[in-house]
């Protein structure tokens, strides 16, 4: 091609030859002239132009493209890279002035035919130049009329810029290998030319590090790309499916470019659409998915794979590389993240400690660990607080039930590690608990007690937004709930659990029969629960006796005797900077003649501290005797003790 660059030689090819039709014709074209001079100006300009050609041989390469698609897309390159280019394509077309190429255009600088059937094919789905996506049509009135251009992502990765497409940027994760049980059989499956491969990723399974894991086994890139990400209309569960397909086929360019796999977090947002966008794509797709592969979705069966969990020895050595060992303690080590979010949150974690001019702690992972689960607009409320194990006094044998919840929420993973002890015949793999005792006992504080143990959050099921009185409404708004807190590895609590878990009734009209279809319902959902669930109630006895064989945990708070009263008062107490020296509080009075429970223990010391505060005095036994004194009248009893 007498080291010009090809493109070059191709316009300068046709112009010459309608440069001898113009000849023939005399002055008829008027376009001539201007069409010769940009054909020199263009030509003087060789020298930089050819420095495109590398970037182009490469990205034809990498697309499968023969020559004349090459051409193809060179032309097109030239249309929008340069404006004399962008005149002479538009005069050679026939538009009078600057514009894109038409498919023929294109096509007879490429030395082919627009009368050619196999020319049509070239713009056809399943060819090339149309799985690629380079291309851009603008519509014309018939095949040969319509206008091709470079998708601007496509102009820029020639042009050297390696900053993604705005549609994927935000989109974008890291690629975080994570080794568990199923990487080898998704980079099998890959090798094998499988062009879509589905990863089921249960709550906590490491399901995109075990697709990057796979590429790495493979030597190859990939680019991770998160449809969770994507912002949900109001009142929907997930983002639109029309704006989730056109995020996937940004994301596929943007793996064309790169030559990677493309690996879709998020990938039920797009379930029924994959296998399309799969096939009609240039790259294989490692889908993760918090489903199973849905048969309905598509006609075929994409190989799939269910993501395995770290170990805590794998956490406990990513949180060691991420924070350093003093802060991989048991309480981090147990937060039930995936290797990416251990890198978001760790990585987090270390700049706002390093802003304030100190090493990270355990106390930066938790609370950065809790802003994973916040979710607007959630029929359930988020609630985060500082509550430990310090702030549960209770009798020893209900604290140590605690804290033996806490160990399997902790080691729930080497657990399913070690076989299908959980999840056989259709169970879940979650965890579920009853907190039942009089009110005021601790069992709330208990739950949350538990969530801030694990880095969770605690949703608390607002019963007035999920209990509907159509038919059906409320199963659907539970399916929610229940979904929305496994996504999110959140504690899910139900408070005066009997409100909905109530005793099945005999059927004496429709409504008894649709209450005990709810109660069913509940039934079968928390035994498929993949989250940790802790329901609460003051009558243990209103539950449907059915729920005991699918609780791991029944724990009782009983009402606080002297011991445990005198440890409450205590407690309370010192959470104030000082009381009055010279009038103590009596603690062995208060424990021994006050028969109530921590909450209105905790009450009493509320009441009475506003009041030491309004007289602007120290806390003392005056406020705390009245404050006793309110709080029992309150529960509509008396003391009789003569020393009150």
């Amino acid at each position: 091609m007498g080291g010009t660059t090809p493109v070059l030689d191709a316009l300068a090819l046709t112009v010459d030859a309608l440069g001898k039709a113009v000849d023939r014709r005399g002055p008829q074209w008027s376009d001539a002239p201007a069409a010769r001079a940009a054909l020199d100006a263009l030509r003087a300009d060789a020298p930089g132009l050819a420095g495109l050609d590398p970037a182009l041989d490469d990205l034809a390469d990498a697309c499968a493209l023969d020559a004349t698609d090459r051409h193809v897309v060179a032309v097109a390159l030239l249309a929008e890279t340069h404006p004399v280019a962008h005149l002479l394509t538009g005069l050679l077309a026939g538009a009078g002035g600057a514009d894109l190429p038409t498919r023929a255009l294109a096509l007879e600088l490429a030395g082919a035919s627009v009368l050619d059937p196999a020319a049509h094919a070239r713009f056809a789905p399943g060819a090339p130049l149309h799985r690629a996506g380079l291309l851009r049509v603008v519509a014309g009135g018939t095949f040969a009329t319509a206008r091709v251009g470079l998708r601007p992502r496509v102009v820029a990765h020639l042009l050297g810029r390696r900053d993604a497409d705005d549609a994927v940027r935000g989109l974008l994760g890291e690629a975080v290998p994570a080794d568990v049980d199923g990487y080898r059989d998704v980079a099998a499956a890959l090798t094998a030319g499988e062009p879509l491969v589905w990863v089921h990723a249960p709550v906590g399974a490491a399901g995109t590090g075990l697709a990057v894991a796979a590429c790495r086994e493979l030597d190859v890139a990939c680019v991770v790309v998160d449809l969770d990400r994507l912002p949900a209309p109001a009142g929907a569960d997930g983002p639109d499916r029309a704006t989730a397909c056109e995020a996937v086929r940004a994301a596929q360019l943007e793996a064309v470019l790169g030559r990677s796999v493309l690996v879709l977090a998020g990938a039920h947002a797009v379930g029924p659409d994959l296998v399309r966008l799969a096939d009609a794509g240039a790259v294989p797709v490692v889908a993760v998915g918090g489903t199973v592969w849905d048969p309905r979705w598509a006609p075929s069966l994409p190989p799939t794979v269910t993501a395995g969990r770290l170990t805590l020895a794998q956490r406990a050595q990513r949180w060691a590389a991420m924070t350093g060992p003093d802060v991989a303690t048991p309480d981090v080590v147990s937060l039930r993240m995936t290797p990416e979010e251990i890198v978001k949150v760790g990585r987090r974690a270390r700049t706002d400690a390093a802003r304030d001019g100190r090493g990270v702690d355990v106390d930066d992972v938790r609370r950065t660990a809790r802003r994973l689960g916040g979710v607007a607009g959630s029929r359930v409320r988020t609630q985060g607080t500082s509550a430990t194990l310090d702030d549960l006094v209770l009798p020893e044998h209900t604290r140590g039930e605690v804290e033996r919840l806490l160990a399997w929420a902790r080691h729930r993973d080497d657990v399913l590690a070690q076989g299908d002890l959980h999840g056989k015949g259709g169970k879940g793999t979650g965890i579920s608990a009853l907190f039942s005792g009089s009110p005021g006992t601790g069992k709330t504080l208990a739950a949350h007690v538990v969530a801030d143990t694990l880095g969770m959050d605690l949703f608390q099921v607002d019963l007035s937004s999920v209990v509907d009185k159509y038919i059906g409404e409320t199963e659907k708004n539970l399916e929610r709930v229940f979904g929305q807190a496994e996504s999110l590895n959140a504690v899910l609590f139900f408070d005066e659990a009997d409100a909905l878990f109530g005793s099945r009734s005999a059927v004496t009209d429709a409504k008894d029969r649709y209450a005990n279809q709810e109660v069913a319902y509940l039934l079968q959902r928390m035994e498929a629960a993949e989250g940790l669930t802790i329901l609460a109630t003051n009558l243990r006895g209103n539950l449907d006796p059915a729920f005991a064989r699918r609780l791991h945990f029944m724990i009782h708070f009983p009402d606080p005797d002297v011991p445990t009263r005198r440890a409450l008062w205590e407690h309370h107490l010192a959470q104030l900077p000082r009381t009055d020296p010279d009038d103590p509080v009596d603690v062995d009075l208060l424990a021994e003649t006050v028969e109530v429970c921590g909450g209105d223990i905790r009450n009493v010391v509320l009441a009475a501290t506003y009041d030491a505060v309004a007289a602007g005095v120290p806390l003392g036994m005056r406020h705390v005797r009245a404050g006793t004194l309110r709080e029992v009248a309150k529960l509509g009893r008396r003391l009789t003790d003569p020393r009150w």
